[in-house]
């Protein structure tokens, strides 16, 4: 017989009194009795901050998996409600099925105190702890559950280098006695700007009320000049309606600037973050007190199962990185949409509220369907959409062009030429996805001279036998493939050019045979190893103007049916908008005005020769992805200055404009960018960057997000993407039609045999 393995971390100390680490402090003492807890709070027991926390069924889960009793208590404490009210404009509109639970934070509180008590967990109130570094010195294990502004974490920033990012709105935690049987969004349009309020029941008849709205909104309204009396009564005053003439009220309220707290690292030697001291995540997707009981969650259970302390926090954080991460990509992409909520309040009320429900990507068009079928029809209604046609197959006209769905396969660079000249594996490419269903298919960036060219394996349209070779692929899609337009991207390298193959060595000089390159400013790609470019002269100007204006021609003659102008991803035109590749001291740089004026020209030009019934967009870059680049505000400007030069719609991508960006990657992450162009700049958008699902494109298409969505990897996984999207939702109208040949195979294949 063996005994039973030694405890890990039998000291502890718990710095911070807050859910997480009350409930770490319960579910340690619980799993090993024998260990010694300490949990430090300078606040009274009966102090709070807040109202009412929400917790999802999943994490309620996870409690009743690991503290029967403490679930029991819970459990008899908690107010459900699955309906969502969206209040626009004096129109409320209801959409259910979503499952809330929510209690008390006091109340909360106190249950965890108890529960601590029982279990003999020392709690020290109305005490500051000792440093981090002493504790982590007469301890075996520090929990540093000390909140967004942790001690803890700032004692060892080094170690667990932590980014902090204050958002652009003001927030207050209110209450009112008001008892609500749902989650409500109500908007004010005042004098000073949009103000927001977001409230749901928490028990006794009460309900928690946050306000909130952009900082400039804040200060017009003079409400950073107020105490917390007058905050809660000027609050209740933009929202008398809804509170029916209760007052509301505040517990040591103040106003609020979000930060969202980002670290590298949670653990440094025996000391864990948990909790907002390790990550912060926006209260719109109701997720702070839900992160911090499932932190302790899982750091209870890996140092239960795991006999080696540091093996333990490891597995902690290798456990919840990963949903933590998930979690601040959907609250940051709510955020925003609350920091931009001026720019959706023109939007129908049907619309707007599908807007509002599936801000943060996480509910979509599939899944609220599911949830409420009722409303989504409701919102597809408001939108002119026929009756079982899903939002992505239902046409859009640009210019004299009718795409027939929302679906575009975006432009993506194959490096398979010759000379230039796009071959049969081109032909094959871009036709088998033509006949996938796709309105509009995009050739790679075609360019329009040799030294324009990004590698030896680029396509051009600088020669008269790319004119033919491409005209061979235009006649295949319009004759095999009715129905779907072929455009064609023109574009120069600039200072990205002559590169290796992408297989071989992305953005890496050639070994041999390089050619010069130009660019606004003689700034490399890679310092230290690309080839520094030649500044553009007023004849090199005029001489690669020229040459978009030779391609432009070219492609008319080769049957394209849309033109887009490559303004991203730091090739030439895009290094004079952006101020980090533009250094420049003419007429061409200096302010944005000054950036754009090469580009603009170069659009002019090629507008002036290209057919007058065909559409011309624009890709962009709109951000940098680096600081002093170019941001969100400079791509409207971008966008509008295009629009007013005759372009259809404006192609949104970001980044790759410097070496050395940081981007913000998840799903669909590139689509806010093309959102507020749309609005602000009033122009239709391509929206492009991990949209991956159909739901995705069903979701942007219907929430006013984007007008087409363009998808890249899905299709080259799958050349059919758009068809079998269509034979998933059981859509068979004309948005999706199957080539002749292959509708045999319209329906998915069985996978499989019963005996």
């Amino acid at each position: 017989m063996t005994g039973a393995p030694p405890a890990v971390a039998g000291r502890v100390a718990v710095i911070g009194g807050g859910p997480g680490g009350l409930y770490a402090a319960a579910l340690l003492k619980r799993h090993e009795p024998g260990r010694e807890i300490t949990l430090w709070e300078r606040n009274a027991p009966d102090d709070t901050f807040g109202f009412g926390v929400v917790l999802s069924d999943e994490t309620l889960g996870g409690i009743e998996s690991a503290d029967p009793e403490v679930f029991a208590a819970l459990r008899r404490e908690l107010v459900r409600w699955d309906d969502i009210d969206v209040v626009h404009r004096g129109t409320t509109l209801r959409s259910g099925g979503h499952g809330f639970a929510a209690l008390g934070r006091h109340r909360l509180l106190e249950l965890l105190h108890e529960r601590c008590r029982d279990l003999g967990v020392r709690l020290r109130f109305r005490t500051e702890a000792p440093p981090a570094a002493e504790l982590a010195r007469t301890h075996d294990l520090l929990v540093a559950a000390d909140g967004v502004h942790s001690r803890t974490r700032d004692t060892h920033r080094d170690a667990f280098r932590p980014t902090l990012t204050t958002h652009r709105c003001r927030y207050i935690w209110l209450a009112a006695d008001l008892p609500l049987d749902a989650f409500r969004f109500e908007i004010a349009e005042t004098e000073h700007g949009v103000m927001q309020l977001h409230a749901y029941p928490f028990g006794g008849g009460a309900c928690t009320v946050i306000v909130e709205m952009r900082d400039e909104v804040w200060r017009r309204a003079g409400l950073d000049r107020c105490d917390e009396k007058d905050a809660a009564e000027r609050c209740g005053a933009y929202f008398a309606d809804f509170l029916g003439g209760r007052p509301l009220r505040s517990n040591q309220s103040a106003w609020t600037a979000f930060r969202t707290v980002v670290n590298e690292r949670w653990s440094h030697g025996n000391t864990v973050l948990i909790g907002d001291a390790a990550h912060t995540a926006h209260f719109s997707i109701g997720s702070g007190t839900k992160l911090a009981v499932e932190d302790a969650l899982a750091l209870a259970g890996c140092l239960r199962d795991t006999p080696a302390l540091p093996d333990a926090l490891r597995a902690y954080e290798e456990l919840r990185r990963p949903a933590v991460a998930s979690t601040q990509r959907a609250a940051r992409a709510s955020l925003e949409w609350f920091e931009n909520l001026s720019g959706h309040v023109e939007r129908p009320p049907y619309r707007f509220a599908f807007d509002l429900l599936t801000r943060s990507r996480r509910v979509t068009h599939d899944n609220l369907r599911l949830r409420d079928a009722g409303f989504v029809a409701a919102v597809e209604a408001e939108a002119g959409i026929p009756p079982g046609t899903p939002p992505m197959f239902t046409p859009f006209r640009l210019r004299g062009l009718t795409l027939r769905n929302r679906v575009v396969v975006s432009p993506m660079d194959m490096y398979s030429a010759r000379g230039g000249t796009p071959g049969d594996f081109h032909l094959v490419h871009l036709g088998a996805r033509a006949l996938g269903g796709a309105a509009l298919v995009m050739t790679e960036m075609v360019c329009v001279s040799a030294r324009g060219r990004i590698t030896p394996g680029c396509t051009g349209l600088y020669a008269p036998e790319h004119e033919d070779a491409w005209r061979r692929i235009t006649g295949f899609v319009h004759e095999q493939a009715p129905g779907t337009a072929i455009g064609v991207q023109l574009g120069h390298s600039g200072r990205k050019g002559s590169t290796r193959l992408m297989w071989e060595g992305i953005d890496q000089p050639l070994p041999e045979g390089n050619w010069p390159l130009v660019a606004a400013s003689p700034l490399p790609y890679h310092p230290g190893v690309s080839q520094t470019p030649e500044a553009l002269t007023a004849a090199g100007l005029a001489a690669v103007r020229d040459d978009f204006v030779r391609s432009a021609e070219a492609a008319d003659r080769a049957g394209f049916d849309l033109l887009e102008l490559h303004c991203a991803h730091g090739y030439l035109l895009s290094g004079f908008l952006s101020p980090l590749t533009n250094h420049r001291d003419d007429a061409y740089g200096g302010t944005l005005a000054g950036r754009l004026r090469y580009p603009l020209e170069v659009f002019d030009a090629v507008r002036a020769v290209w057919p007058a019934h065909k559409p011309m967009t624009v890709r962009v870059s709109a951000t940098d992805w680096a600081d002093g680049g170019t941001g969100a505000d400079d791509a409207v400007a971008i966008a509008r200055a295009f629009a007013e030069h005759g372009a259809d719609a404006i192609d949104v991508s970001t980044g790759q404009v410097v070496p050395d960006e940081r981007p913000a990657f998840g799903r669909s992450y590139q689509v806010p960018f093309a959102d507020r162009i749309r609005h602000e700049a009033s122009v239709p958008v391509i929206a492009v960057g991990a949209i991956s699902s159909w739901d995705d494109v069903n979701s942007l298409i219907l929430a006013g997000r984007a007008d087409l969505c363009a998808l890249a990897r899905p299709h080259l996984y799958d050349p059919n993407w758009t068809l079998h999207a269509a034979a998933d939702q059981g859509y068979t109208g004309p948005g999706a039609p199957w080539p002749a040949p292959y509708r045999a195979g319209s329906r998915k294949p069985p996978t499989g045999r019963s005996a």
